[in-house]
């Protein structure tokens, strides 16, 4: 996208961003909108491919959050569905209703338990009206550029920036455009150009891993013709799934590694393997495309879901998907959490981890700049986005741990949908403080009691389940850790691994939110939910 055309280009701004992902391009259309001079720098161009498409209800929350906080009304859409579809009905998008998880053996079909024990089904929208989004992410981001340069952010694409340094209480930013010579100053700079991106690249900024995460890698592409999972999995349900199980995140999980199935309205699904190294060696996944079917041919139940599918992107690989930086800013700088730390797709994380980060600089600009106080607010960001990624990659990590047993694993997702709806539901009441931190990462008895879960779940798995009786107490342990923030019913055995959306539930779990039942059903009425109570 070029430039609008200007005889003395301007070369000092405010504020320059680099990188126009969703996370980068909104940063800068905050920052504008709070009025400050803006640049947002990108090494390639729009439309593009990107992965990170699958949002929760705390992204969803978190946008509406900041289209509503700083004055971006036709942000505010994207984050239900049906508001999405009537208002940019041309922006590639699918409805998101839950989280769908199946665990497979290796080399045999999905066993489809009469007992559901190799499922767990979440929702999280009673109708598709208000459901959760998956982002097609070549017309999200080229939207969100878009936004940018009507609310007056300059927009420069096709740099390559080789220099960083701060001269004068300014970051100068030097590189090359079309075989020219660029060269811009900003009083303040954000890198949102992605894990290993910018500025670790050019400050040589060291790596910090995460502690007791799995080596792992990745192969993805978009899809045409993949077939529902409910129409070729083995097995008849017992009743009707609490939603359709392919109108959500689907995962397929299997000792080693897993899989992402997400469907977009324009007929495009996109999919894609984490492994761990050994797997992933062992499948030859760097051969790309000719790894593909022999990946699925561990995994023949998947492999029917893939029968009739064709890829339409070039083969992505990502040789290492997990990734921590040991310094998130410093003089002049910061790095957004899409930046300063990458994890893994499971759980859906990165969008909401990047969503806060993006809330937090644009509360620091708007109540700090050009003040003593914005220093300390970002260095208190970049220590927020560090531990928050921290948290999410302790339980991702140990669910990767727990995959070769299913029912195991169901216990980790139970801990992370009981803190992270917990949450949500605190966001939405406007109590932000009772949420204590993404996963309650601040709620030092919860962590105390994950942190034994966690050590439990890695032996119960290498075991391989264990007994039954080992199970239970594992089970029981969760659902006591979780009872204080348990407000959507999660843990009941009685559920087998279903677990429709409850509003009852939450008018029981009213005094954990401190609230009255009949405050949080006034609430559910004012979200537009009555039908559903």
């Amino acid at each position: 996208m070029m430039l609008p055309r200007r005889d003395r280009p301007r070369t000092a701004f405010d504020l320059a961003v680099v990188g126009s992902g969703f996370g980068g391009s909104l940063t800068a259309l905050v920052a504008r909108r709070l009025g400050l001079d803006v640049i947002l720098l990108e090494r390639g161009t729009h439309p593009r491919f990107a992965i990170g498409e699958s949002s929760t209800p705390m992204s969803n929350i978190l946008l509406e959050t900041i289209a509503r906080d700083f004055n971006l009304p036709r942000i505010a859409p994207l984050s239900r569905y049906g508001t999405w579809k009537k208002a940019y009905p041309d922006i590639g998008v699918g409805p998101k209703r839950g989280f769908s998880f199946y665990g497979h053996p290796l080399d045999r079909p999905f066993a489809a338990r009469a007992d559901r024990s190799d499922q767990l089904l979440a929702e999280a929208s009673p109708h598709h009206d208000v459901a959760d989004t998956h982002w097609y992410r070549p017309d999200f981001d080229h939207f969100l550029v878009r936004e940018a340069i009507a609310a007056g952010v300059e927009y420069v694409d096709r740099v390559e920036l080789d220099s960083f340094e701060l001269r004068d209480a300014a970051g100068a930013l030097a590189g090359t455009r079309a075989s020219a010579s660029f060269a811009v100053q900003a009083r303040f700079v954000v890198d949102a150009s992605g894990p290993r991106g910018f500025l670790h690249r050019l400050l040589r900024l060291p790596e910090a891993r995460f502690h007791g995460f799995p080596d792992t890698q990745a192969l993805f592409n978009h899809f045409t013709g993949v077939s529902l999972w409910q129409d070729v999995k083995p097995g008849v349900d017992e009743g009707d799934p609490p939603y359709p199980v392919d109108v959500a995140a689907l995962h397929h999980l299997f000792d080693g590694g897993w899989m992402w199935v997400l469907r977009f309205d324009n007929g495009i699904t996109s999919a894609g393997f984490a492994l761990e190294d050994r797997l992933a060696d062992e499948l030859r996944i760097a051969d790309g495309a000719e790894a593909w079917p022999r990946v699925l041919e561990r995994l023949p139940s998947i492999r029917a879901q893939f029968a009739d599918a064709t890829p339409i992107e070039p083969w992505r690989r990502m040789p290492r998907v997990a990734f921590r930086t040991a310094v998130a800013g410093g003089p002049g700088w910061t790095m957004l959490p899409s930046a300063a730390a990458s994890i893994d797709p499971l759980f859906s994380t990165g969008i909401p981890l990047t969503l806060l980060g993006v809330d937090r600089i644009g509360r620091a600009i708007r109540e700090s700049w050009e003040t003593p106080e914005f220093e300390p607010r970002i260095r208190a960001h970049e220590r927020d986005t560090l531990f928050e990624a921290d948290a999410a990659a302790s339980l991702v990590g140990a669910a990767y741990r727990s995959f070769r047993s299913f029912p195991v694993f169901a216990g980790l997702a139970n801990c992370y949908l009981s803190s992270v709806s917990f949450a949500e539901v605190c966001y939405r009441l406007g109590d932000r403080e009772r949420a204590q931190g993404f996963l309650a990462c601040r709620n030092e008895r919860f962590v105390r009691e994950l942190a034994g879960i966690v050590e439990e779940a890695k032996r119960l798995a290498h075991a391989n389940g264990e007994t039954s009786e080992g199970l239970g107490r594992y089970h029981d342990r969760i659902a006591r850790a979780v009872e204080p923030i348990n407000a959507a019913g999660f843990c009941d055995p009685e559920r087998r691994g279903w677990y429709p959306l409850s509003f009852q539930a939450l008018i029981d779990a009213a005094s954990k939110l401190g609230r009255t039942r009949e405050e949080i059903r006034a609430f559910l009425v004012a979200q537009g939910m009555e039908r559903w109570i």
